[in-house]
């Protein structure tokens, strides 16, 4: 996986700023039905060594189940984060950065639970819900 040195992004009003250290450059599609419900399609996933982030004030967190915690700025409803609590790991909305629209899909999650109108064309690795749970749990984590 190749990096860049930073990425600078913000939300929709731009209450919230982010500049991520050493980004990645690819992106992880996730398509479960909580993501498709949070996002309103697929959740695309910006991942950075380091994160710097302005307007704290105006970030709404919302736990959405026993092991992640979904962020979005309060003023203007833009999705900032997804953060997997057992970790403390976050994935950023790919949107929130201009350069990342030009990234490759490093992988697609969940494509079990994929809506019909959600297909993305590419060859990346793609992983079933099974598939991810398993390889969570075979790196020690519970979902209990």
């Amino acid at each position: 996986m190749t990096r860049a040195p930073s990425l600078s992004g913000h939300c929709l009003c731009g209450a919230v700023q982010i500049v991520l250290t050493d980004p990645a450059r690819e992106i992880e599609i996730c398509q479960c039905a909580m993501c498709r419900r949070w996002a309103g399609s697929f959740y695309s996933a910006q991942t950075g060594e380091k994160a710097e982030i302005d307007g704290e004030e105006s970030i709404g967190v919302y736990r959405s189940s026993e092991w992640a915690e979904r962020a979005f700025c309060s003023r203007c409803g833009s999705n900032l984060w997804y953060r997997f609590l057992p970790t403390g790991g976050r994935s950023f909305s790919a949107g929130l950065f201009d350069e990342a629209a030009g990234h490759a899909i490093e992988k697609e999650i969940f494509v079990n639970e994929r809506a019909a109108w959600c297909r993305i064309e590419g060859d990346h690795l793609r992983q079933t819900g099974e598939e991810v749970i398993a390889e969570a749990k075979a790196a020690g984590f519970t979902f209990d």
